[in-house]
């Protein structure tokens, strides 16, 4: 019996030790948890909401509108990151905020994830070439593309939000939501 304990103890603890190995490579390099800790995301995101980031897809797809992003800010803001937000203008395009849409190239963008429309005039800019405009959902209490003066470089994005997981009653995959009108 001694012999097929120590059996039954050695293959449970290697058991455990692969366990962990693999939930630690798997926060480093693929999928990580995050708590949404201020408001500029509202309605989409609340304040504690806890989001799954999917670490990887950067590596193998470029950003694409209507993407929540996790990224460290540009180091002309001086803040500490990380920082949620949603992809709006992509490298090349023109961003521009009047009468309470936001333009992409001249067409205004469907949002109907927003609690209400932006009440600032902002542009038009040109998104430089390896920079994305992104933008929170809650447009007038967001510190953003539009207040920075700076670009946020795509090397910098963490990875994309994709589901929230906490608390459980509002468990959801995030909808991208982001169309031309």
């Amino acid at each position: 019996m001694g012999r097929e304990l120590r059996g039954i103890v050695r293959e449970f603890v290697s058991i455990i030790i692969i366990s962990f190995l693999l939930a630690m490579v798997l926060r480093a390099f693929v999928i990580e948890g995050r708590e949404i800790p201020s408001g500029s995301m509202i309605p989409t995101l609340q304040i504690g909401d806890k989001v799954l980031l999917n670490k990887f897809i950067y590596h193998f797809k470029k950003p694409v509108r209507g993407d929540i992003v996790v990224f460290t800010p540009p180091e002309e803001l001086g803040q500490e990151g990380p920082f949620i937000k949603r992809v709006i203008g992509l490298p090349g395009e023109t961003v521009e905020v009047r009468d309470g849409k936001v333009f992409i190239n001249g067409v205004a963008l469907k949002e109907p994830y927003l609690a209400e429309p932006p009440m600032y005039d902002y542009g038009p800019v040109v998104v430089p070439e390896g920079c994305l405009f992104v933008m929170g959902d809650n447009r007038n209490s967001s510190f953003d593309s539009h207040r920075w003066n700076a670009w946020l470089r795509e090397d910098h994005l963490m990875g994309k939000a994709f589901m929230i997981y906490w608390p459980p009653s509002r468990i959801m995959l995030l909808p991208r939501g982001v169309s031309a009108e």
